[in-house]
Formats: C-alpha cells, structure tokens, sequence
C-alpha cells in the first residue's frame, strides 16, 4: 500500500522493526488475544474467529472466512469487517514486538469484491518504529496467498500501557482478564484496538 496520508508515512529517523526474542516461532500459531475479541476469539458466535500465525522477521500471516453473518451487500462481506480483518490481522504484529498497542490510524482501500464463502488469506508487517508508533501494512487476498489483492491497509499503532484498558474497560471484563491463571493470555488479553 502506498501511504495516503502523512500520517502512514514514517519519519526518516523511524527504526526498523526488531522482533522480540521471545516472540513465537515463524510457523506457531498465535491464537486469541482475548476469547471474546470480535476479531479473533472463538467466544463470539458472529466473529471473524481470525486464524493468524507468526511470519519471518515482523510478519504476520493470517486466513478468514466470510460467512453469510459478515456480509453486507447480498452475497458480499460487508467492508467494515473486512476493515476489521485487517486491522486484527495488524494488530496480531504487535504480540511479535511484545508491546500492547492499540489501532492509531487505519486506511483501507476496497480494491475488488469479496464474496461469502471466500478464505481470505492475509498478510501483515510492521514497516518502522518510532518512539510509541508502530507502522505496518496489509493486504488480503483471494484465492490463496499469492491470488488477487482484494483489500489493503495501511495503519499506526501507538504503543499503551496496560493502564488504557484498566481504566477504560468494563471493570467485570477486566476482572475477568486478568484473573486468567494463564500469564500469556492475561498479557494478550490487553495488546490491541483502542
């Protein structure tokens, strides 16, 4: 994606992204940041139940299906979901940083039509960092990982401290969040989207 907006485009003092060493491993799965996230918890009946995986260097690899409850116009996934797919798919890079950030700024272009019952098949890497900016970029694709881009994205996550959702949250959502016995889905549970 070429940047649209100043703000997508990093500063020429930006760093190139490092992964963390504890990051999973090129191929492992990431699974749910949080069960009842609407992009990738399995605790949401209508949810896109986001399928991502850890890539090379500061990638992310990630698959959907569009079901008959994401579209909008008959027979088409509604834009806003694919938006949505994206921006998880972007979001799930942060975990390969092991920083909680939250969705900033995101621009997607709708470039060809995505029917019901189409996989499709997302990447995402992160492009620069600077200070608590992280820029990254995705596209979604048809038929496979090499098909036909169907949309794209460009996007800036600012990196949070657990505070911003402690605070802003629903107190017994939190709660529940992090009594999880489980420190890497408690520490997950609070990574993305504002």
């Amino acid at each position: 994606m070429t940047a649209t907006s100043a703000a997508l485009t990093p500063p020429p003092d930006a760093s190139a992204p490092v992964r963390h060493p504890d990051a999973p491993a090129p191929g492992e799965p990431l699974g749910s940041h949080y069960e009842h996230c609407f992009g990738c918890g399995g605790g949401q009946p209508h949810g896109l139940h986001l399928d991502a995986r850890a890539g090379e260097g500061v990638t992310v690899t990630a698959e959907f299906t569009v079901t008959p409850d994401h579209q909008g116009a008959p027979g088409l996934a509604h834009g806003g979901v694919l938006a949505t797919a994206l921006d998880e798919t972007l979001g799930s890079l942060n975990w390969l940083l092991r920083v909680i950030a939250v969705t900033g700024r995101l621009e997607t272009d709708f470039v060809r039509p995505v029917p019901v019952g189409t996989v499709l098949h997302l990447q995402a890497e992160v492009t620069a960092v600077h200070g608590r900016k992280i820029y990254s970029t995705a596209t979604g694709r048809l038929g496979g990982p090499d098909g036909p881009v169907a949309v794209r994205a460009g996007a800036v996550f600012v990196e949070v401290k657990v505070d911003h959702f402690v605070d802003n949250g629903r107190p017994e959502e939190i709660r529940a969040a992090m009594s999880d016995p489980d420190q890497v889905r408690r520490a997950r549970a609070f990574e993305v989207n504002p």
